[in-house]
């Protein structure tokens, strides 16, 4: 009997859908006035600050990544870390998506923000295709889930340097 093949495809199916998606609802809906983070306080600052903890998450898990791989020393907690690390990550991302799409919507008006909005996209896309990727069979994954990894990752740092460093710096 034939080793069975990952369906490598439907991940990345999933995650262009999402980005789509996310992309379409972005565009379509009117933008709201307000939004939940405006109760906070300064919406643009306390996402520019949420983002950045993602990036420092993002960064231990690229960290981490390369210990699970063999290309640092690994303490036996590495995969932990990695998880709990990401698991943190995506959770102080979504207040921050959540008031982009709703109050702000995809946007256009700049070469930086059309550049922010395909990123966000791209990056919960990446994301969910990433997600879908670990649950497929080991093989045929070893070299797509570094890829997926690394998409992840240089969306959400490309997402950050077209917000919160440009707002730190401006």
């Amino acid at each position: 009997m034939a080793a069975r093949r990952p369906l490598l495809w439907l991940p990345v199916v999933a995650g262009v859908g999402v980005a789509v998606g996310l992309g379409v609802f972005g565009r379509l809906h009117d933008p709201a006035a307000l939004s939940f983070l405006g109760t906070l306080g300064q919406p643009i600052l306390l996402k520019a600050a949420l983002t950045t903890g993602v990036v420092v998450l993002a960064a231990v898990q690229l960290i981490s990544a390369l210990a699970l791989y063999g290309r640092l020393p690994s303490p036996p907690w590495t995969a932990v870390v990695h998880r709990w690390s990401g698991r943190l990550a995506v959770l102080l991302s979504l207040p921050v998506a959540v008031h982009c799409l709703y109050a702000l919507g995809f946007g256009f008006d700049s070469a930086r923000v059309l550049a922010h909005s395909l990123l966000g996209c791209l990056f919960y896309g990446a994301f969910v295709a990433k997600m879908l990727v670990l649950s497929q069979p080991d093989t045929g994954r070893s070299w797509v889930l570094p890829l997926a990894g690394g998409l992840v990752f240089t969306a959400l740092v490309s997402i950050w340097l077209t917000s919160a460093l440009w707002y730190f710096l401006t």
